[in-house]
């Protein structure tokens, strides 16, 4: 296994969405388990293509985020909770993360190591 981190966080996350889809969160329970497959997928892949596909999946989900949180910003407040446990924050966390996890893909330490399938 290339990424034991990745690996783990990744079904930690599944975990994690599979208890929120049982608790009734509606599609928050989705989000979860998406990226921690994604984030398995690197882990046990490791490489150039686990970070592409990774980072493709997180712009996509990010995007997704975005959207929603714009439509609950009309009944949102400016607290600490509703900034930070929103959708719209996470989304933007998510389009971040997944460039940088695209440019990751063609860097030279991932490019040199061998593993350019």
């Amino acid at each position: 296994m290339k990424g034991r981190i990745n690996t783990i966080l990744g079904i930690a996350l599944v975990l994690v969405g599979i208890w929120l889809l049982i608790q009734g969160a509606g599609p928050m329970g989705v989000i979860p388990i998406l990226v921690g497959l994604g984030l398995a997928f690197v882990g046990w892949k490791g490489g150039r293509t686990g970070n592409l596909i990774f980072g493709h999946l997180c712009i996509v989900l990010g995007c997704f985020l975005i959207t929603w949180g714009m439509y609950l910003l009309p009944v949102s407040q400016p607290t600490l909770a509703h900034i930070f446990f929103r959708p719209l924050f996470w989304g933007l966390f998510s389009v971040m993360g997944g460039i940088c996890a695209n440019y990751h893909g063609f860097c030279r330490c991932v490019r040199q190591s061998g593993n350019e399938n």
